[in-house]
């Protein structure tokens, strides 16, 4: 699959994740469904994010990082995404169950960025 065709299908698939949060916003009541709303609202809105933070962090990439190859941009914005959307997912559930203090956000960043450092730091046999 050629970047261009990659990344238009990203961003079709990224509008359809986020037209889906939009109607789990406005047409299921949480109170009413329980569990099962929750969980739609914040998968759709966690895959959603993942779109839109792909998209944003390849395109800078490619801005602010012209001299190595644009096709190592792609799985470097994919899983800073992954992990950035999570973080955001996570605070709002922690919000959720209204136990977000500060050294609870300071625990989760600092783990995914643990996570991030060891891939940055890994090398690469192939």
């Amino acid at each position: 699959m050629s970047l261009k065709r990659f990344l238009i299908f990203m961003t079709i698939v990224t509008l359809i994740c986020w037209l889906g949060w939009i109607t789990v916003v406005f047409y299921i009541d949480p109170f009413s469904t329980g569990f099962i709303g929750l969980l739609l609202f914040y998968v759709s809105l966690f895959f959603a994010l993942i779109g839109t933070f792909s998209l944003l962090g390849f395109f800078f990439r490619v801005w602010f990082l012209k001299t190595e190859m644009v096709f190592k941009h792609v799985g470097i914005a994919f899983r800073q995404a992954l992990l950035f959307a999570l973080l955001v997912i996570g605070a709002f559930v922690l919000q959720g169950m209204r136990i977000f203090t500060w050294w609870n956000a300071a625990l989760f960043i600092i783990s995914l960025s643990l996570i991030e450092l060891f891939f940055l730091t890994r090398k690469s046999y192939s």
